[in-house]
């Protein structure tokens, strides 16, 4: 029995509370994986899943046996990356996490430069707004909006920083008015990103100070595309990033209000944060994707 693959599988099989759903995660067929699982069984003498028509469940033995499988695995993944990263350029697969409509907007029309400048590198990229589990998610990198919070175990830094504008298209301007200064704003109808609170504060920092205006609208979202496109038809005001809206703004389509002023919500932070766990100090790879998003900022 291939001990490795046996121990992949198995670990696949936790992952996925079944042996159809990890078996479709390793490319593989369903027989395979129970087999192969049923064979570990044996050798060990113990029971490690209990089996049910719905799910399969990890049993106490096969819990702690879990954990130290995925160490195994773990660290022959971290050998063979520390040898395939060993060369002058980053060559071998880098997983990256990224927000979804940032990796959309900004990262993705420019991963073929850098696919073009590292012929050796392999990229597995996911797009998701959610918490990224670095170690049990398998992922090298995550590349997160906002000041991340502290985690243990994992390595936080700052790339820089992007500027939020708040925008009206010509057509709502035209209908309802263009605000002569922040607080003016309370009078409009404002889109709002969803941060979790209904009530919302627009902080602007400017010559004079700061300047908090609570906003109000018929709208939110928790995806900022959506507000754009909103924004974009001419329903109201939006206050959105500039990776998002600055080709917009360019070509007229939005017209940027209080641009002497520095704009966040309540008490977002701005900056770009590159997360990534202790074991990839170092990593050719992360460093070359890391350098490239700051590139793009």
């Amino acid at each position: 029995m291939d001990k490795l693959l046996a121990l992949k599988m198995f670990v696949a099989a936790v992952d996925a509370k079944g042996f159809s759903a990890a078996a479709r995660r390793l490319g593989l067929a369903t027989s395979s994986v129970t087999r192969m699982v049923d064979a570990l069984e044996q050798e060990l003498g113990t029971v490690l899943l209990n089996r049910s028509t719905r799910q399969v469940t990890v049993t106490e033995a096969g819990a702690a046996y879990y954990q130290s499988s995925r160490q195994v695995l773990e660290y022959v993944a971290e050998a063979d990356a520390s040898v395939m990263d060993g060369g002058e350029e980053p060559s071998g697969p880098l997983r990256v996490s990224l927000p979804s409509a940032f990796g959309r907007c900004l990262i993705s029309p420019r991963i073929g430069e850098l696919l073009r400048r590292y012929p050796r590198l392999e990229l597995d990229i996911t797009l998701t707004d959610e918490i990224v589990d670095l170690l049990g998610e398998r992922v090298d990198l995550s590349i997160r909006l906002g000041a991340a919070a502290p985690m243990d175990g994992v390595v936080a830094r700052s790339l820089g920083q992007f500027r939020r504008h708040v925008v009206a298209s010509p057509a709502y301007l035209a209908e309802h008015g263009t605000p002569g200064q922040p607080l003016d704003l309370a009078e409009h109808d404002c889109l709002r990103f969803n941060y979790g609170a209904a009530r919302q504060v627009w902080t602007f920092s400017g010559e004079d100070g700061e300047v908090r205006v609570p906003v109000r609208g018929r709208m939110r979202s928790n995806n900022v595309e959506v507000l754009r496109d909103v924004a974009l038809a001419g329903s109201a005001v939006a206050l959105l990033p500039d990776w998002l809206v600055d080709a917009d703004i360019a070509a007229g389509r939005l017209l940027p209000l209080f641009p002497e002023h520095l704009v966040n919500p309540d008490d977002t932070s701005a900056v770009i944060s590159a997360l990534y766990l202790p074991s990839q100090r170092g990593s050719r790879r992360v460093a070359a994707f890391i350098e490239f998003v700051g590139g793009l900022l």
